[in-house]
């Protein structure tokens, strides 16, 4: 069961905004559902000065509800801080305060001691990783109990793209519009086009031989704003990904995985994909995406050009591994 964010002190540690600002509202919307009245006060550190602690934590004649939240509280003057730690000792029950602290190493001694009297804490750290992005996504789409195809999160990622609140917003959309599982045919539904000509979906095509497919997603992907140095940069990690995977023998998915830092789904796939493959050909096929590589950022006069001509150089090296 959930916690609820009802308590005299919650911790909000990290420097994910969409997170921070997720933890903080849930707060003030459990405070006014409970009271429509309550007065909330939210606060950067750096503006208090001694005494606004006390003048904004003092008990009420009328005990109404109030929330008061002291954002980047890894700033807070020293003096501050004591007085904030001495309320915090001895919260008053109608009063909620939320500390959003960046996590650092700054003003650490202040989140050690706020730590210390076991507040309600909620990590908010920055999401940067591929996977971390993915985990995320996953939770969004399975935030109403539904099951999701791990091929639907890799799709709707590719085709949204890393911007956390984009990924909420998808999501959602997936959840209010779709019954059932949502699979990778809701998420190239709802976002056909983006999902259909990402980077990826043309090196998938390319990598398994299909010239033709990879040069329509690739054109239609440059008409929608797919810019080329995505194909080319796509295209090197997955053939990255089956040298790997290639290399790493018959050993079980999940013992491949474990080693690579794969998720099991993507070694199934690129398994698949490396097939047909030799050595000499993957080689010959990552000398051709660099070197395109190096044109669409500057090198080449025509970077759809590149792009079409390492599409069939690609294709071509699978061909002569065969």
């Amino acid at each position: 069961m959930t916690a609820s964010p009802l308590v005299p002190l919650t911790l909000v540690v990290g420097d994910e905004e969409l997170l921070l600002s997720r933890a903080v509202s849930a707060v003030v919307r459990a405070a006014r559902d409970a009271d429509p009245d309550t007065e909330l006060r939210d606060v950067a550190a750096a503006d208090l000065q001694t005494g606004d602690l006390d003048e904004m934590l003092s008990p009420s004649l009328f005990g109404e509800r109030r929330v008061l939240v002291i954002r980047t509280a890894q700033d807070l003057p020293k003096e501050v801080a004591a007085e904030l730690l001495a309320y915090a000792a001895a919260p008053l029950d109608d009063v909620h305060v939320v500390v959003v602290h960046a996590g650092g190493a700054k003003g650490k001694a202040l989140l050690s001691a706020l730590a210390a009297l076991r507040p309600h804490r909620i990590d908010a750290p920055k999401i940067t990783r591929y996977g971390e992005r993915r985990d995320f996504l996953r939770r969004e789409l399975r935030a109403d109990g539904r099951a999701v195809d791990e091929d639907a999160v890799g799709l709707l990622l590719e085709a949204v793209g890393s911007d956390l609140r984009e990924l909420v917003s998808a999501a959602g959309q997936l959840r209010s519009d779709t019954d059932g599982p949502i699979t990778a045919e809701a998420v190239t539904r709802y976002h056909r086009g983006r999902a259909e000509s990402s980077g990826f979906h043309v090196a998938d095509r390319a990598v398994e031989g299909d010239l033709g497919g990879a040069l329509e997603l690739a054109r239609w992907g440059q008409s929608a704003g797919l810019a080329p140095v995505l194909v080319t940069s796509a295209l090197a990690s997955t053939l990255r990904s089956m040298a790997l995977v290639a290399s790493a023998g018959r050993a079980s998915v999940p013992v491949i995985a474990g080693e690579l830092g794969m998720p099991t789904w993507k070694v199934e796939k690129t398994q698949k994909q490396a097939r047909g493959w030799r050595p000499e050909g993957l080689s010959d096929a990552l000398s051709a995406v660099a070197l395109a590589d190096a044109g669409v950022k500057g090198g080449a006069a025509d970077s759809a050009y590149a792009v079409e001509r390492v599409l069939l150089a690609v294709v071509q090296a699978r061909g002569a591994s065969r």
